[in-house]
C-alpha cells in the first residue's frame, strides 16, 4: 500500500481540539464561560463575554498551529532536513540495529499501548515522563516528543539510520512480503499470532481462521468456532504454542489444537454473548489460563486444564472503560490497558489486577506487550493511536514518540519489538546499535492491524494480506 507522510498534512482541527480540552488553557476558558454566565443576570451582554472567552483561545491556538505547520513545512523542505522515506533508507543506507528499551543496563526489552480525552479515571499513577508541552500547553504534533526540534527535524532517538555508521557488514535490511494464503481478497484479518517456533494463526471477518502449519496454508475455520459467522477480534497460543485460542463478538471463543487441528467451540464463556475485544492466553497447553476483555471494561478469566474449562465472575480493573488489549506472560504475569488512560498488572493469572499507570497520554491506548520472561522481570509496551509507545520499566514510565500515525498493533521478544501502523508501515527496534526505531514500508493492501514475533519468525495483517519479515 502506499503510505503517505503524515508530518507534513495539515493538523486536524478534532484531534487537535482532543489535545486542547487537557490544557490548563482549556481549564481557564472554561472558568470564564462560567463566571462570565453567572453574571448574565445582570446584564446579557455577559454571555457574549462569555462564549468568546470559550471559543476564541482555541481558535487562536489552532490557527497558531497551523502557522507553526506551515513554517515547519517550509524549513523541511528548503533545508533538505525531510527524513527519508523508509524505501529511500533501505535502498541507500541499509538497516541498522537499535537499542532496545531497558530497565537499568542489563534489563530485557518491555514494551505497551493510549487513552481517551474524556471521562479519565483519577486513580493515582507512578511518575511518568510525557512528551514535551508548547507554550501554549496545547501538544504540538510536529514539537512533541523528546529530541524533537522547532523545525520538525527528528532527534537522534527518531533517526531511522545512524548516518556515521557503517552498515556495509549487516546484510541486506529485512523486508515485509506478503504470503500466498487461501484468505479471500474481501476478507478482513485483525489478529494474528506465532504460535511455537513457526506456525501463524490470522483471524478476522466472518468467523475466518487462516492457518500455516507445516509451511502449508489452510483455512481451519471459515464461519468461526460455532458455525455463526460472527467477526473474530483477537487471537493468542499458549506458551509453548500447542493451543489457540479465538474470541470475538457473540461470546465467540474457540481452542484449536496445533498439533492436531482439533478444534473445539466455547462461546458463551459463562453464559454471555457479548463482544469479545482480545484475548490472552498463558501457561503450557494442558495447564492453560484464558482472559478475555469486553467493551464494559470487564475480564473474564478461565482455567482450561485437562481438557475441563472452568470460569471465574468477571473483573472489572479499572472504571468500565473498553478493554483495548491483554497480554500474558505466562501463567502468572500480564497486562491489560483500556481506552481511559488505564494500565494494570497482575501476578496471579487475572485474579485480580492493580493500575500500574498511565497518566498524561495524548492518545487513546490501543495495544500492550511484554518481552518479560518470568514474572520477576516486570515490565510492558503500550502503543497509542497518536504514534507514542509508553514505556513501563516496573516502576516509571517512557514515552517514545514512534511516528505521527496511529500505532495498530506491537508485539516483542527480548532481542526486538515491532509496531504496525495504520499507514501501512511497520517500525522495529532491535536490542543493540543506536537508540532509535526504524521504518519500514510494506506492500500491504490496507492499513496493518496487528503483528506477532515468535522465536523464528514475525508476522503482521492488513486486512487480507499476510506479510512476513524477512
Amino acid at each position: 500500500m502506499a503510505t503517505h507522510d503524515t508530518r507534513i498534512e495539515e493538523p486536524g482541527f478534532v484531534p487537535f481540539f482532543r489535545s486542547y480540552t487537557r490544557t490548563w488553557v482549556h481549564a481557564v476558558a472554561t472558568a470564564g464561560l462560567t463566571a462570565f454566565g453567572t453574571l448574565t443576570f445582570v446584564d446579557h451582554w455577559f454571555a457574549v463575554l462569555a462564549i468568546a472567552s470559550y471559543v476564541v483561545p482555541p481558535i487562536a491556538l489552532y490557527v497558531r498551529t497551523l502557522r507553526e505547520h506551515e513554517r515547519n513545512a517550509v524549513g523541511r523542505s528548503a533545508d533538505g532536513h525531510d527524513r527519508p522515506t523508509a524505501a529511500a533508507s533501505r535502498g541507500e543506507r541499509g538497516w541498522s540495529s537499535e537499542t532496545s528499551p531497558r530497565r537499568g543496563s542489563d534489563a530485557p526489552l518491555h514494551s505497551t499501548a493510549s487513552a481517551t480525552a474524556t471521562g479519565k479515571e483519577g486513580d493515582s499513577a507512578p511518575a511518568s515522563e510525557t512528551s514535551s508541552v508548547a507554550e501554549s500547553g496545547v501538544h504540538d504534533e510536529h514539537t512533541r516528543g523528546e529530541g524533537r526540534d522547532t523545525a520538525g527535524d527528528r532527534g537522534d532517538d527518531y533517526d531511522d539510520y545512524d548516518e556515521g555508521t557503517d552498515h556495509s557488514d549487516e546484510g541486506p535490511p529485512p523486508s515485509w512480503t506478503p504470503l500466498e494464503t487461501p484468505v479471500p481478497d474481501d476478507a478482513s484479518l485483525v489478529d494474528v499470532v506465532v504460535a511455537g517456533s513457526d506456525a501463524v494463526y490470522a483471524v478476522g471477518s466472518g468467523g475466518l481462521v487462516a492457518a500455516e502449519v507445516g509451511g502449508e496454508w489452510t483455512t481451519p475455520l471459515e464461519t468461526g468456532p460455532g458455525a455463526q459467522g460472527n467477526d473474530l477480534r483477537g487471537i493468542d497460543a499458549t506458551d509453548d504454542g500447542g493451543a489457540v485460542w479465538i474470541a470475538g463478538e457473540g461470546g465467540a471463543v474457540g481452542r484449536i489444537d496445533t498439533e492436531t487441528g482439533r478444534h473445539v467451540d466455547y462461546t458463551a464463556p459463562a453464559g454471555r454473548t457479548d463482544t469479545l475485544l482480545d484475548i490472552a492466553v498463558g501457561g503450557s497447553v494442558g495447564d492453560e489460563t484464558v482472559l478475555l476483555g469486553n467493551g464494559s471494561g470487564e475480564i473474564l478469566r478461565g482455567r482450561y486444564v485437562d481438557g475441563d474449562l472452568s470460569w471465574d465472575d468477571p473483573t472489572t480493573p479499572g472504571s468500565g472503560s473498553s478493554l483495548a488489549a491483554l497480554v500474558l506472560v505466562d501463567a502468572s504475569l500480564g497486562y491489560c490497558c483500556d481506552t481511559n488512560d488505564g494500565v494494570f498488572e497482575t501476578d496471579d493469572g487475572g485474579e485480580s489486577f492493580t493500575r500500574v499507570g498511565l497518566e498524561g497520554a495524548d492518545g487513546t491506548l490501543e495495544g500492550v506487550a511484554t518481552a518479560s520472561a518470568s514474572a520477576s522481570e516486570r515490565g510492558c509496551l503500550v502503543t497509542a493511536d497518536d504514534g507514542v509507545v509508553h514505556r513501563y520499566d516496573g516502576g516509571t514510565w517512557t514515552p517514545e514518540r514512534v511516528t505521527d500515525a496511529a500505532l495498530t498493533g506491537i508485539d516483542c521478544s527480548a532481542e526486538r519489538a515491532i509496531v504496525s501502523a495504520g499507514d501501512g508501515t511497520i517500525h522495529e527496534r532491535t536490542g543493540t546499535g543506536p537508540s532509535g526505531w526504524s521504518a519500514f514500508e510494506t506492500d500491504a493492501s490496507g492499513p496493518l492491524h496487528a503483528v506477532s514475533v515468535g522465536d523464528d519468525r514475525a508476522v503482521a495483517v492488513a486486512d487480507g494480506t499476510v506479510l512476513e519479515r524477512s
